[in-house]
């Protein structure tokens, strides 16, 4: 790690604590160069694969802003929003890749969107089941009534999505 001050190309740890959430570390850093202090912060990356292939950084404003448009008009807050953007970058790294195709974290939004809101939850995953007609809806309508709020999700449209695959 570079010295910020003297961009001298070494440093000492002096002390490190892992944050409040547990997904970061802060290190306490010292030149041995210039004597000075300062902190870095450190984050396990997650990147997200694009259907165009460009890779970028996860993001849980990204997650909100794609789930923000299946719950327009629904009684959704943004701390709701935020709350399920988090439950989705801890399932995410629960798979342990560094990197996911943007579909896959898609599906990952829709069992937490279905306990949220089910009708936000069939607009969202009218796109990411990729629903092709009336059936497929009703089939997804049908599986909200047989298994309401178990984390089940009905196949639609050639997707699996049940929690545990």
């Amino acid at each position: 790690m570079h010295c910020p001050f003297c961009r001298h190309p070494d440093s000492r740890v002096i002390d490190s604590r892992t944050s409040d959430d547990g997904l970061s570390i802060r290190r306490r850093r010292s030149c041995p160069e210039c004597g000075r202090r300062f902190s870095t912060t450190e984050t396990a990356s997650l990147t997200v694969i694009k259907r165009s292939g460009v890779v970028e950084p996860f993001s849980r404003e990204k997650v909100m802003s794609g789930v923000r448009k299946a719950c327009q008009g629904r009684p959704v807050t943004e701390s709701d929003l935020a709350v399920l953007a988090q439950q989705v970058e801890e399932s995410v790294r629960l798979t342990g890749q560094a990197q996911l195709d943007a579909n896959d974290i898609g599906l990952s939004v829709l069992p937490h969107l279905r306990e949220l809101d089910e009708i936000a939850y069939l607009r969202f995953a009218s796109v990411y089941q990729a629903f092709e007609s009336l059936e497929d809806f009703e089939a997804a309508i049908a599986g909200l009534r047989l298994h309401p709020s178990t984390g089940q999700l009905p196949a639609v449209g050639g997707a699996t999505t049940n929690e545990t695959e």
